[in-house]
């Protein structure tokens, strides 16, 4: 069953009580979870939380109504699935390293110890020195089919990527300019002819990639899983390399002979991560 990474922060300003409500309320917020695990971390400047979600799907409204209320409680809420692997771990070790983990059954001392170190912040005023843990910067309001890699929030902003949307012409690989480096290869999509298969409840398909990027692919297919849905890809690269994982459905395109779905890569597995950037890396070299 697929895994969601989400978070939020909150600093001094934040409402302790209505922090502490989001984190016990998470049951209810998240009705469609089938496990959940939480870290609560501390820092001079913040308190942080990490929920890990088991659900069969992509639970989007339940995702809005959490990310909603965590900014009503003056937080900063973060979808850290939709993050590079390397982004996603510099948050983790930044903002939530040595937290204390809690079982989704214990929600309420979860709570209880959150807002209890929002109320100490709160009564010591901001520190001078030691400003709020950064986040990316807010991200653009158009994506490609193949989501973006960065999608980010700041003080109170919802950490949720754009719908991605389909071109006219989606094996495009549009033409940045630039030198070619590591922020500039996540954020580009890649014209491609991968072979690859993937896996429904019910389906097993063979197609291909006809694009790609550091957050996804679109594959051009008549078979075509209904958005939020999760499916595994298996991604046959040139060299031989495999990726194999999970993969969110994100966009359907319904259209006779150029329609197909938008993937987005939900694996949080190194290995993964560094096959795929290795294979951007070539395709960044040959279109230089």
């Amino acid at each position: 069953m697929p895994v969601f990474g989400l978070a939020a922060v909150w600093g001094e300003a934040a409402s302790p009580e209505k922090a502490a409500a989001v984190v016990e309320g998470l049951g209810a917020l998240m009705p469609s979870a089938q496990s959940m695990q939480l870290v609560v971390a501390f820092r001079d400047e913040a308190g942080a939380l990490e929920v890990k979600v088991d659900v069969p799907g992509y639970p989007r409204a339940a995702v809005e109504r959490l990310g909603e209320e965590v900014r009503k409680s003056g937080g900063t809420f973060v979808e850290l699935w939709r993050l590079p692997k390397a982004e996603r771990d510099a948050l983790r070790s930044r903002t939530l390293a040595g937290g204390t983990p809690f079982s989704g059954t214990e929600r309420t001392q979860a709570a209880q110890e959150l807002r209890q170190h929002l109320e100490a912040l709160s009564a010591r005023g901001p520190l001078p020195a030691a400003p709020a843990p950064a986040l990316p910067s807010t991200p653009p309001a158009e994506a490609p089919p193949a989501p973006p890699a960065t999608h980010t929030g700041s003080g109170g902003e919802s950490y949720r990527a754009t719908e991605t949307e389909a071109s006219a012409d989606p094996s495009s690989s549009g033409s940045p300019s630039g030198s070619g480096d590591e922020p500039q290869r996540r954020a580009r999509r890649f014209a491609v002819k991968l072979e690859m298969e993937f896996r429904t409840e019910l389906d097993f398909v063979r197609e291909h990639a006809l694009n790609i990027s550091n957050g996804g692919l679109f594959v051009r297919t008549a078979h075509r899983p209904p958005q939020d849905s999760v499916v595994t890809v298996d991604v046959k690269l040139p060299n031989g390399q495999r990726l194999q994982g999970e993969a969110l459905v994100v966009h359907v395109v319904d259209a006779p002979y150029t329609g197909g779905v938008g993937l987005a890569f939900l694996s949080d597995d190194a290995t993964f991560a560094a096959t795929l950037d290795g294979y951007l890396a070539s395709l960044v070299g040959e279109k230089a």
